[in-house]
């Protein structure tokens, strides 16, 4: 290995040695990565399956909004769909003597 005297060095020197040993890493985990997902393939190979049979792959659906069950009395853009925290407004409606069921959406 070599031997470096990193004080004599400038600070661009140090900056692109330090940009070249960030890329060295990157490709050796990369060059690792693809050595052993080949072993895995191999293996997989001689058990008489393919690596995509053996690895579920599949990912969780994403879940739809919800549909809005409650609306602003004076701004009908503002929707809650009642999950989660309560949005101000409808804290604020509650306070001023209104119902859940007054801001309902029918």
């Amino acid at each position: 290995m070599a031997d470096y005297d990193l004080e004599a060095l400038s600070l661009g020197e140090l900056k692109k040695m330090q940009k070249d040993v960030a890329k060295a890493i990157s490709t050796f985990e990369d060059r690792q990565k693809a050595e052993a997902r080949a072993k895995v393939e191999a293996l997989a190979r001689d058990l008489g399956y393919s690596l995509a049979e053996l690895v579920d792959t599949e990912t969780k659906s994403a879940r739809l909004p919800a549909a809005a069950k409650y609306r602003h009395p004076e701004n009908p853009a503002l929707t809650w769909s009642g999950r989660g925290r309560k949005p101000q407004w409808f804290v604020e409606a509650l306070a001023a003597g209104k119902t859940a069921s007054d801001l309902a959406i029918s």
